[in-house]
């Protein structure tokens, strides 16, 4: 029972900590859907106008902190799993999903930084990614914002480097991110633009 529930306990950790980057990025960046219109409820602006360095200031430091909290994610998932594989009392199916799933997480962070390289390539100004078990996010920055040109270019991307179907992609527009530097503040989702991005999350 011991070993049951630490097997399950390991696996809760991993997609606890993996999916924390993804749910973050959903709540703080806006949505692009195919027909090129975000997704973003009511937005509250708190400083007033902002400058275009300001601007940019503030989306080169949440793609920072993304990819920060990204790695610290994965960090503090491998730690738990290589704990596991070296338990005296791990059982041998304890040892095998621990492996396995420290070489999917090593795959997800090459497979990731491809995308972003390749979609950077493209000329947006930056791009994070995360990738799950049955879905995969894309945060864009792109001064001009994103349409649905752009949403089928950076699909196009994905499919060509993973194994994830059109429709578990979901393209996001960090420009309401970077208007103050405040994600919390900067987007304030109606309950109709939360369910409408839950009923597109299924």
């Amino acid at each position: 029972m011991k070993q049951v529930w630490k097997r399950r306990a390991v696996v809760a950790a991993v997609l606890m900590l993996v999916g924390t980057s993804v749910y973050l990025n959903w709540r703080y960046a806006g949505t692009v859907e195919d027909s090129g219109k975000k997704v973003l409820g009511q937005s509250a602006l708190v400083n007033g106008e902002t400058t275009d360095a300001e601007v940019t200031a503030a989306g080169d430091d949440y793609f920072a902190t993304a990819r920060l909290s990204r790695k610290q994610a994965r960090d503090t998932a491998i730690s738990m799993l290589q704990e596991a594989q070296v338990d005296e009392n791990a059982t041998e199916d304890v040892l095998n999903e621990a492996s396995q799933t420290m070489q999917v997480l090593a795959a997800y962070t090459v497979a990731e930084s491809q995308i972003e390289s390749l979609v950077v390539a493209k000329g947006y100004a930056d791009c994070v990614a995360f990738m799950g078990d049955d879905a995969i996010s894309v945060v864009v920055s792109d001064p001009d914002g994103l349409d649905a040109v752009d949403v089928a270019r950076i699909k196009d991307i994905v499919v060509s480097e993973t194994s994830y179907t059109p429709d578990q992609i979901r393209i996001m527009e960090a420009g309401a991110t970077a208007q103050t530097g405040n994600p919390q503040e900067a987007e304030v989702p109606t309950a109709a633009a939360e369910e409408t991005q839950a009923e597109d999350a299924k």
